[in-house]
């Protein structure tokens, strides 16, 4: 069985892809901040979570892969580029636990580490944080190599590019090429009919009606052939919108933003039931969809691997 570790776990892209590829796992630990995020995972996973009293003692930490998706808010481009600098206290610095984690494994470490974040970590004035984290792990024994991939290029049609390294203990370096990549499926796919779309989903306020199909950083641009960046706000500018005629536009449902990150209605809904609405929306699904990893690069991924 393979033995995982989910750090930063938000609501398990990554258990979720290894599920879907059949390959029996086992969460040894899993920690993220955010409680109904918390609440979000214990649900979906809720058939595989047997709630009972365990003993520490000689309590096995030995996982097989490592994932970490530290907060990307100080190194991305849509945050205030606070930076990520050791002992800074910033959210994005939060990396540097993954390594203390990993260093103090002692002889057991991880076979693979695998961290995704913004391609923000690659601009120079964060690139020196990056080259450290690579240097860390190769005096730890690792090969060290990355990518940028974008969500499109593995079947969802949503365009969203991730910097992904992969981190292998005692061995050469993965080769990105061999991952299989799939064309994008046709998000009519992933959309639901505007008629089954409740009206407090339209777009009402002025501020983001003015500036529909507008350039700049006050925009919101009307959704084609594929989605945009799914965000943890679909309510504020830069938007994304579904023309639906008639001068009426529309948001993304939560349903929908799961469904772009490459997540079941079955998964939504297990979710959706840890969450009530308040005001128009579940903002907290907005937020646990944006804040993910879809679904479907993990998958290829953790084929190419395993």
């Amino acid at each position: 069985m393979l033995q995982i570790l989910e750090l930063f776990g938000g609501i398990g892209s990554p258990r979720i892809a290894l599920r879907n590829l059949g390959i029996p796992t086992k969460s040894i630990d899993y920690v993220e901040i955010d409680q109904k995020a918390v609440d979000s995972y214990n649900a979906i996973f809720a058939d595989e979570l047997p709630f009972k009293t365990q003993s520490v003692i000689n309590w096995n930490l030995k996982p097989d892969i490592l994932i970490h998706g530290s907060p990307c808010q100080d190194v991305s481009i849509a945050g205030q580029r606070k930076g990520a600098d050791e002992g800074s206290e910033t959210r994005s610095s939060l990396m540097w636990e993954t390594i203390k984690v990993v260093r103090d494994m002692g002889i057991w470490k991880p076979r693979v580490v695998i961290w995704e974040n913004v391609k923000g970590v690659l601009h120079k004035h964060m690139r020196k944080n990056f080259n450290r984290y690579l240097d860390e792990l190769e005096k730890l024994g690792y090969s060290n190599s990355f990518e940028l991939l974008d969500a499109r290029d593995f079947g969802l049609p949503q365009a969203r590019q991730r910097v992904f390294t992969i981190s292998i203990l005692n061995q050469g370096p993965f080769n990105f090429q061999i991952l299989k990549r799939k064309p994008m499926r046709d998000i009519k796919e992933f959309l639901l009919s505007n008629d089954q779309v409740d009206p407090i989903y339209d777009v009402t306020q002025p501020s983001v009606l003015s500036v529909i199909g507008k350039t700049g950083i006050k925009r919101a641009t009307v959704i084609q052939e594929y989605a945009y960046t799914i965000t943890t706000r679909q309510d504020r500018t830069p938007a994304q919108v579904i023309d639906c005629g008639n001068d009426r536009f529309r948001y993304l449902t939560e349903l929908e933003c799961w469904r772009l990150q490459g997540y079941s209605d079955e998964d939504y809904f297990a979710a959706a039931s840890t969450v009530k609405r308040n005001g128009r929306f579940r903002m907290p699904m907005y937020k646990q969809a944006g804040n993910s990893i879809p679904v479907d690069i993990f998958e290829s991924l953790f084929e190419a691997l395993i």
